[in-house]
């Protein structure tokens, strides 16, 4: 099932970081990689990508650069920094709350749903 734009607005900024958190990447790499480990469920389209790099290098929480052309074609880079880290925590430790009040709202404490 794919997730609904709805339900993912808020949480585009968070998966860019965390896939940050694992080193530098390019909006194409980071579009296959998110794809690939969600399953499918979440493909993100390059106005969503490239406005949320724009908001988060704006705000300090990643920048950029641009890799060395001899490995093919010139690609701007996106790095995390200190900052970018620290709202990663934060909004991780969100997730959890988040998702655990939903639990208890949407589901009957066993994982399955409510009948």
């Amino acid at each position: 099932m794919a997730l609904t734009s709805d339900i993912l607005r808020g949480y585009t900024d968070t998966i860019l970081l965390k896939c940050l958190s694992g080193g530098d990447s390019y909006g194409y790499q980071m579009v296959k990689e998110i794809a690939r480990l969600s399953g499918g469920a979440l493909q993100l389209k390059e106005p969503t990508l490239y406005t949320a790099f724009r908001r988060l290098t704006q705000d300090g929480l990643i920048d950029s650069y641009w890799g060395d052309e001899q490995s093919g074609a010139r690609r701007r880079y996106y790095r995390l920094t200190d900052k970018g880290r620290e709202r990663l925590h934060t909004d991780q430790q969100a997730w959890l709350e988040t998702r655990q009040a939903l639990d208890l709202l949407l589901l009957d404490g066993s994982g399955s749903s409510i009948e």
